[in-house]
């Protein structure tokens, strides 16, 4: 799909409550205020319309650490795979493009994220982590003067001209070009961030600049970790999220900033 086709995607979405598997959804928006501030938060609860929550586990589990994703996709289908009954691979929340954070189930439960060989253990470190998934189809592959998936050829994501919607970056994990972030987003996350760190008295801290694309050394370095980190710092090969597009700067800054 391309970039510039992904507003009315996600508007769409937002209009009909009805994700790419033909899933329904009852949208409802609730604001809520980031605990020790004046700050306003949106969440757009996003619930089965027939009460559906087969893929999460009702169990509350202390929350040591945050981890950031990207979905490797588009809104209809992030909503749809990370919502399939019975599987239990599913997030909290997740971050449209237009900025709109959808939040399927309470954050004090959990489900699995991070995939079987996550470095401490996928039930651990999933269960004590919380997951935010950001809407954005990853790393893209240049061909000719287009950039298409890795999904097909035909699904061309954005031309050469159209640089807002990819960087190059030096080749990470054996890619080079990756979708961009839309500043709708960063805005979002960053409160989102601020809410989740207060609620869950989760301390902002993040990796240092050296270690925020490595993975950690051990299962005790995950497990000691308390803080926002993401899903490559668990996985050595296989994920390239949050990926090297992602500005954590902005992201570290407007965490601190009141």
């Amino acid at each position: 799909m391309k970039a510039t086709s992904l507003y009315q995607h996600e508007k769409t979405f937002r209009d009909t409550g009805i994700d790419s598997f033909g899933k329904k959804f009852i949208l409802t928006p609730e604001t809520v205020t980031i605990p020790g501030e004046k700050t306003k938060l949106t969440l757009i609860d996003c619930r089965r319309d027939n009460n559906d929550d087969s893929f999460y586990y009702k169990e509350e589990v202390p929350k040591k650490r945050i981890v950031l994703h990207f979905t490797a996709g588009y809104l209809k289908g992030d909503i749809a795979t990370l919502t399939t009954p019975y599987y239990h691979v599913s997030v909290p929340f997740i971050v449209a493009r237009s900025g709109d954070i959808y939040n399927p189930w309470a954050s004090k439960y959990w489900s699995y994220h991070l995939g079987a060989e996550a470095i401490g253990g996928n039930s651990e470190m999933s269960s004590s982590s919380i997951a935010i998934e950001i809407s954005n189809i990853g790393f893209l592959v240049k061909d000719g003067k287009n950039f298409h998936t890795i999904y097909s050829k035909d699904d061309i994501y954005c031309s050469q001209t159209e640089k807002t919607y990819y960087a190059e970056i030096p080749t990470y994990r054996g890619q080079k070009y990756y979708a961009t972030f839309t500043i709708a987003q960063y805005n979002s996350l960053i409160l989102l961030l601020r809410y989740l760190t207060a609620r869950y008295n989760i301390p902002r801290t993040f990796l240092p600049s050296e270690k925020i694309f490595e993975t950690f050394s051990s299962a005790g370095e995950a497990a000691a970790f308390s803080g926002i980190c993401s899903h490559v710092n668990f996985r050595p090969t296989g994920k390239w999220d949050i990926g090297p597009a992602f500005n954590w700067k902005k992201v570290t800054f407007g965490v601190w900033k009141k």
